[in-house]
């Protein structure tokens, strides 16, 4: 879906504001924008429904959705499902592998919502094994995300190149290119910065943009500067999970009162409970508990 080029795309700012992370300004633009062809409404539309389930707004999507609605949009759907019901995701991951099984023919959407919620599942090995079917720049930039994630930077650097010869200039590839800069660290943590400021300048703050400035500073090991921009990502998003998980992490190197980073943990636990960060907190903490109480027996 959806590749970025020299021709006018009609839905550059809606693709743009979802990557950026303005879940917002992508539903609003997605409302107003004309399209013509009955490809171009899908894309609008995959891209809306992903903006909502941004929101954690995923009754819209499970509501507007049918049986009847394009293959497209109904793998939307599948990820709506997985993300706002914990006790179905076993069963929707096994459905996952007989529509892999079955032999179908199946869409880029597809293979971009099993592999993110293969990511969810810490199941990096599947996600690949759907990312390769796929041409899709935001594929290729969701491979990046799983090399970097099994420290194979190496990969990663191959990968970032070809979505360079593919559109070196869109959006998606300079987030990746960032990403993989962060990933190699040293002086390329100061290029990633730069990468993300650039687009802070020619669109504005987002959450998304100014947790990964935060981000490289923070391996910088600049704290108070990454605590100034977390808090503007939470001014901007009270609630928003990397904020959060990075917060705790900034208050903990800077000292701060144990009470400052529980609020923030505790926070996580209430508004994110299924998040990978607090999912394996909490798996911790447990273990602590049990190890705790063996030990005193």
């Amino acid at each position: 879906m959806g590749k970025e080029d020299a021709n006018v795309d009609v839905l550059f700012e809606v693709r743009n504001a979802y990557y950026l992370g303005n879940y917002q300004q992508c539903i609003n633009e997605a409302q107003k924008v004309r399209v013509t062809s009955d490809e171009d409404k899908t894309t609008k539309d995959c891209f809306m429904y992903r903006a909502y389930i941004a929101q954690n707004k995923f009754t819209i999507a499970l509501d507007e959705i049918t049986g009847s609605s394009k293959p497209e949009l109904q793998a939307i759907r599948t990820l709506a499902d997985y993300l706002s019901n914990e006790r179905r995701r076993s069963q929707i991951v096994a459905e996952l592998e007989k529509k892999m099984n079955a032999g179908t023919e199946l869409n880029d959407m597809f293979f971009i919502t099993a592999a993110l919620i293969y990511m969810r599942e810490q199941n990096i090995d599947t996600a690949l094994r759907m990312l390769h079917q796929s041409e899709d720049l935001e594929a290729r930039s969701l491979t990046i995300q799983c090399l970097l994630k099994i420290d194979r930077v190496d990969l990663a650097l191959k990968e970032v190149k070809k979505m360079q010869e593919s559109d070196e200039d869109a959006t998606v590839t300079q987030l990746a290119l960032a990403w993989v800069n962060m990933g190699v660290g040293k002086e390329k943590l100061q290029d990633a910065f730069y990468i993300y400021q650039e687009m802070i300048d020619k669109y504005g703050e987002t959450p998304l943009l100014l947790v990964a400035q935060a981000a490289c500073l923070i391996q910088q090991h600049k704290y108070e500067d990454a605590e100034k921009l977390l808090m503007e990502a939470l001014q901007r998003d009270a609630n928003n999970a990397e904020a959060l998980a990075n917060m705790i992490v900034v208050s903990q190197c800077l000292g701060k009162a144990p009470e400052l980073s529980n609020r923030y943990i505790n926070q996580l636990k209430e508004a994110h409970a299924s998040h990978p960060w607090t999912r394996d907190f909490v798996a911790k903490e447990q273990m602590f508990d049990r190890l705790a109480m063996e030990s005193s027996a």
